[in-house]
């Protein structure tokens, strides 16, 4: 069986993937949604970080599912891989120029995922609550 390869820019815009990972991740109350814009910078090897936590595991795996069938609903995209499903402190859900991150809070705080890419810029979603 032959490999898939990650090639970038596939799957046309960018930004309107982002912008869906952000609605699925706010239809189901993900705290503190950022969107981290790495096109300019330097070696970055996807567009955009998207990044939420949530207070338990349910709603960490509940909010990587809800991204997933989002997308794949309103963009037609897959995902070309996911990480952490076994243990869902935190659940990487890789669309090549999209790195999705949902996390529970302690491992948000732990990792602190945005202070690594500062030069970045950042795109907070305001909480409705």
């Amino acid at each position: 069986m032959e490999e898939e390869k990650r090639i970038r820019h596939q799957n046309g815009n960018s930004e309107e993937l982002a912008a869906t990972v952000v609605e699925a991740m706010d239809a189901l109350k993900g705290k503190e949604i950022v969107t981290l814009d790495l096109r300019e910078a330097n070696g970055a090897v996807t567009d955009y970080f998207v990044i939420c936590h949530a207070p338990s595991k349910t709603q960490v795996d509940a909010i990587a599912e809800k991204v997933e069938d989002l997308v794949r609903e309103k963009l037609h995209i897959k995902p070309f891989h996911i990480e952490g499903r076994e243990n869902t402190e935190w659940i990487l859900i890789d669309f090549v120029d999209v790195v999705v991150h949902v996390f529970l809070q302690s491992a948000r705080s732990f990792y602190k995922l945005e202070e690594l890419w500062a030069d970045a810029e950042r795109i907070v979603k305001e909480s409705e609550e």
